[in-house]
């Protein structure tokens, strides 16, 4: 079944299900070093004996993944009228160690998370899903990419919402990935049933072979270099990634050089050729 979560009479987010997952919550194993959290909640999530109209009635327990600590706190403060904020974490280790520690109903992901062996939101998925099955995971991304939605979805991710949603519609996508039901952003929902599948994919949500010279880039240089593909300007850039303009400037010299490309205008082509922006 495909819904459609509707606000102000416009589809927002595109939402199949309900799929199936784990109702078993198991404890973690092992010292994973130091946890940053939330200070409504930071015990463990222990499995109690209650009634339907009391289950009914328990908040859900959410964790927030992002390497951007002021637009952390802004999810934050927009979701925490409406769901218990448990934990929240800003690279791959400490994610990993606070969704262990806490087991939360969902954990809202970057996909682009520093840390670890590099895998960002898809490795926190792999290694913190066998110590909390019983979680979630919402993936919210300033990216777009089909390869990005791609890793999310194969290592677990239920759902896979873009940065531009509104709250509202972070809030129902939220409800819905607790139900059981997988989430997209409508300009994502082309490239779904790909990512399922496990095929790489191009823009237009067909297969594709692996693209060396874009896997010469890290996660970060990508966004920028699509941003900049887009024709934003770099002030623009640094405002929607959260990050200051000379670190903007020093991303988009790597991207050059590493891309052999001489500016942006010959950067804009070579993204235009491969349709990834």
């Amino acid at each position: 079944m495909i819904r459609q979560v509707k606000h102000m009479g416009q589809a927002d987010s595109t939402s199949i299900g309900p799929t199936s997952g784990a109702d078993v919550r198991q404890g973690a194993a092992g010292e994973f070093g130091s946890v940053e959290c939330n200070d409504v909640e930071s015990g463990r999530a222990t499995d109690t004996d209650t009634t339907p109209r009391e289950a009914a009635a328990t908040p859900i327990r959410v964790a927030v993944v992002d390497d951007h600590e002021m637009f952390r706190a802004g999810v934050i403060a927009t979701l925490q009228p409406y769901f218990h904020i448990v934990g929240q974490a800003a690279d791959v280790e400490g994610s990993i160690a606070m969704i262990a520690d806490i087991r939360p109903d969902v954990v809202l992901l970057d996909v682009h998370v520093p840390g670890g062996e590099g895998g960002g939101g898809a490795e926190i998925l792999a290694k913190s899903q066998p110590l909390s099955p019983a979680s979630a995971f919402l993936a919210l991304s300033v990216s777009d990419s089909p390869q990005d939605v791609g890793s999310v979805i194969r290592a677990g991710a239920r759902g896979y919402v873009t940065k531009t949603i509104t709250g509202d519609d972070l809030i129902s996508s939220i409800k819905q990935v607790h139900e059981g039901y997988a989430v997209f952003s409508p300009k994502l929902a082309g490239f779904v049933l790909s990512a399922f599948q496990g095929a790489p994919m191009d823009e237009a949500g067909g297969a594709r072979g692996r693209d060396e010279e874009l896997d010469l880039l890290s996660g970060r240089e990508q966004e920028v270099m699509r941003l900049i593909a887009r024709g934003y300007t770099y002030k623009e850039v640094a405002a929607e990634l959260f990050i200051s303009i000379k670190t903007v400037e020093t991303h988009m010299s790597n991207v050059l050089r590493k891309l052999q490309l001489s500016n942006r205008t010959e950067l804009t082509r070579w993204a235009a050729d491969r349709r990834i922006v």
